[in-house]
C-alpha cells in the first residue's frame, strides 16, 4: 500500500474506497459475457483484496465506510448493448443484480455503498462545471476535455512524464484537443447512446470524472484510501487525481492499494485473449470457500496465478479446517453446557498466543494473508493433538484440561477465521460434505460409485488380494479420492489427486 500523504488513518472512523469495479474487475467486464457467466476471476482479486482490509479494520476498531461503484454507463457497454439489440442501462442493471448474486454465493460483506455512475449525472455535471471554472477544462462542440497542461502535477502517482503519453492507446485520438494526453470529461451526445442534459449539450460523462464524482459525494474530497487493479494506476487513477484536485484543492487520497493480476499459466487474464474463467466456472468444481483462501494464498500485490492444481491445494485446506473442527465439535458436544473453567494446558496458550501474535504482524505488514493461513496450520495441528491426547487420557482433571485446551483452540480458530471471511455460513458436517459433492464432481463419480470401490478393495483385501486393493486406491487417489482405513472400515474424502 503506498502513501500518497503522511501515513495516517483517522483514529475513530477510516473511510476505505475501493475503485473502478469497471476495467479489469467487475461490471465493465460484464458486457464482454454471457448470461450466467457474471464475475470473472481476473476481477475476483480487487473485491477480495479489498474486503480482506475492510474486515480486518472493522477488527481493529474502525468504523468503515466503504464504497464500491457500479460504472453503468461507458463505451464497451453501450457497444455490447447495441450488439444484443438491448438497452445499455438494462442490461448493466441486469448484470449488477448477477454481479451482487455472485459476491453473496462467495459470501461477501455487502459494502457500505453501491453507487451507479447513472444515479449520480447531478454530481458528476457539477465537478466538471468546477474544473472548468478553475480553468483546467475546456469545451468543444459539446465535448469537455480535461487540460493536462493546466494540471502542473499530472503523473504524481505513476511518475509518467507528460511526454511520454500517446495519444492512441487509451488516449482518444482527437485533432481538436490542445494536448493529445487531455482525456473527455464530458462526451456529446451519439446516436444509438444514452444521454442527458447538460450546460454543454446532451451527452454522457467520460470514465474517469464517475469515480472522482461518487467518492467525493460518499466521502468527501479527503479520504483514507482508494485503489483498484495495477493496470489502473494509469491513466484511470492518474486522470482521477487531476480532476479531483482541479474541482477541490483539498483533495486529497492518503493511501493508494493495488493489487497484482490474476494469471494463467503466468500470462494476465484478459477477455481479449479469452483466458478467463468465471466465478460460477469454478463454483462449479470448487467451494466457494476453497476459492477464497486460493485467492487469498498469494499477497493482494503479487500475480495470482490460477491453476487446476493451486485450487485443489485451497480446496484440500479447506477440508481439513473444517474437518478439525467437525472433529473437536464431536468430542466437546457433551461438554458445551457443562461448567468448564478457562485453565488450558501450557502448550495450548503457548500456541494461542503464537498464533495471535503471528495474525497481528502479519495483517499489520501489508495484509500478508498468505502468512496467517500458514500459521493457521499450528492451532490447527495443535487441536488434533489434543484430540489424540484425549483417547489416552484416563485421569479426570487432565481430561478436563485437554477439553478447556480444545474449547480455547477452537474459539481462537474461529475468532481468525471470522476476521478472514472464511467461517463457514453452514455447519462442519454440511460443509464437509459440499467438499465431498464438488470433489466427486471433480472426479466424475457419484458417492454409490466410490463406495462400490471400497467394497471392491474390501474383498480384494479380505482375500489377501493386495495388487488389486492399492489399485484401486490408486486409481481413485488419481481423481481426487483418498481412501482411508479406520477401526470402523473404509471410509473416503477429497485429497490432492495423485499425478504418478
Amino acid at each position: 500500500m503506498s502513501a500518497a500523504s503522511p501515513p495516517t488513518i483517522s483514529a475513530t472512523s477510516a473511510t476505505l474506497v475501493s475503485t473502478s469495479l469497471s476495467t479489469s474487475s467487475t461490471v465493465n467486464g460484464l458486457c464482454y459475457l454471457v448470461p450466467g457467466q457474471v464475475v470473472m476471476l481476473m476481477g475476483c482479486d480487487v473485491i477480495f483484496a479489498f474486503l480482506n482490509l475492510s474486515r480486518y479494520l472493522q477488527h481493529l476498531g474502525y468504523e468503515v465506510n466503504y464504497v464500491r461503484n457500479f460504472t453503468d454507463v461507458d463505451d464497451k457497454i453501450i457497444r455490447r448493448a447495441n450488439e444484443l439489440g438491448e438497452d445499455p442501462l438494462s442490461l448493466s442493471s441486469r448484470f449488477s443484480k448477477e454481479f451482487l448474486d455472485d459476491m453473496a454465493a462467495l459470501q461477501c460483506l455487502p459494502p457500505t455503498h453501491e453507487p451507479r455512475v447513472s444515479d449520480h449525472m447531478t454530481q458528476i455535471k457539477d465537478m466538471i462545471a468546477q474544473i472548468i471554472h478553475n480553468g483546467c477544462a475546456y469545451v468543444i462542440d459539446g465535448d469537455v476535455y480535461f487540460s493536462v497542461d493546466n494540471f502542473p502535477d499530472y503523473g504524481r502517482l505513476s511518475g509518467r512524464k507528460l511526454e511520454d503519453n500517446r495519444a492512441g492507446g487509451r488516449v482518444a485520438v482527437d485533432s481538436r484537443k490542445k494536448n493529445p494526453a487531455d482525456f473527455a470529461l464530458w462526451k456529446s451526445a451519439k446516436p444509438g447512446e444514452p444521454s442527458w442534459e447538460s450546460p454543454w449539450g446532451p451527452g454522457r460523462p467520460g470514465w474517469h470524472i464517475e469515480c472522482s464524482a461518487m467518492s467525493t459525494h460518499y466521502l468527501s474530497p479527503a479520504f483514507d484510501i482508494h485503489g483498484g487493479g495495477m493496470d489502473l494506476i494509469f491513466p484511470h487513477h492518474e486522470n482521477e487525481i487531476a480532476q479531483s484536485c482541479a474541482a477541490c484543492q483539498e483533495s486529497n487520497v492518503s493511501y493508494w492499494m493495488h493489487n497484482g493480476f490474476v494469471t494463467e499459466n503466468n500470462e494476465k487474464m484478459s477477455k481479449s485473449l479469452g483466458n478467463f474463467f468465471t466465478i460460477r466456472e469454478i463454483s462449479k468444481l470448487y467451494h466457494p470457500l476453497a476459492l477464497r483462501i486460493f485467492l487469498m494464498g498469494t499477497h493482494y500485490r503479487s500475480p495470482v496465478n490460477h491453476s487446476s492444481e493451486m485450487l485443489e491445494i485451497a480446496s484440500e485446506r479447506v477440508f481439513y479446517i473444517y474437518q478439525t473442527l467437525h472433529d473437536c465439535e464431536v468430542v466437546l458436544s457433551p461438554f458445551r453446557e457443562g461448567n468448564l473453567k478457562d485453565r488450558v494446558t501450557p502448550d495450548t496458550q503457548k500456541c494461542i498466543n503464537k498464533f495471535r501474535t503471528d495474525f497481528q504482524t502479519s495483517m499489520a505488514d501489508d495484509l500478508h494473508t498468505s502468512e496467517v493461513l500458514t500459521s493457521l496450520l499450528e492451532p490447527l495441528k495443535t487441536i488434533n493433538t489434543v484430540l489424540n491426547s484425549l483417547k489416552k487420557q484416563k485421569q479426570q482433571l487432565q481430561q478436563q484440561l485437554l477439553i478447556q485446551s480444545l474449547v480455547a483452540l477452537e474459539k481462537e480458530v474461529k475468532f481468525i477465521l471470522n476476521i478472514l471471511g472464511l467461517l463457514a455460513s453452514s455447519s462442519y458436517s454440511e460443509l464437509l460434505q459440499q467438499l465431498k459433492d464438488k470433489a466427486l464432481g471433480r472426479a466424475g463419480l457419484t458417492e454409490d460409485q466410490v463406495l462400490q470401490q471400497i467394497e471392491e478393495r474390501t474383498l480384494a483385501r479380505n482375500e489377501k488380494d493386495w495388487g488389486k486393493s492399492d489399485q484401486i486406491r490408486k486409481a481413485l487417489s488419481l481423481k481426487g479420492i483418498g481412501l482411508m482405513d479406520v477401526p470402523e472400515g473404509t471410509i473416503w474424502r477429497p485429497c490432492l489427486p495423485n499425478q504418478q
